[in-house]
């Protein structure tokens, strides 16, 4: 039996982009998705902590060390410039490999910036 766990998380990433006149996704600086596990295309989820909206979608990269986290076409209209989100991507494990996998956690600065390890 295989269960879905989280496999990698950014945790208070701020809009600082919403662009409606796209074909969809949510693009995320580069460096954030290489720190959180997260590559092109995945499908993540997004919270909005500022308006409790979720929502599906999946990763487009954006330049590195930007702090670019833009949701596109129909998302956009779930944010705001500002808001607050956590992006979560998930994976399929057995239980026996669940109970001993760590998954990728970051938490990015109030910029969206990584900060030092």
């Amino acid at each position: 039996m295989l269960i879905q766990v989280v496999k990698s998380k950014i945790h208070r990433v701020r809009v600082t982009q919403a662009e409606l006149n796209y074909v969809g996704s949510i693009t995320i600086d580069r460096s954030l998705m290489e720190a959180a596990n997260l590559i092109e295309g995945e499908k993540v989820q997004i919270v909005n902590i500022n308006n409790g909206e979720r929502l599906e979608t999946y990763v487009i990269a954006g330049d590195a060390n930007t702090g670019t986290i833009c949701l596109n076409g129909p998302a956009a209209r779930k944010v705001q410039m500002g808001d607050i989100l956590i992006i979560i991507g998930y994976g399929f494990l057995s239980i026996e490999e669940a109970k001993s996998f760590k998954p990728a956690l970051v938490f990015p600065d109030e910029h969206t910036n990584l900060l030092p390890s």
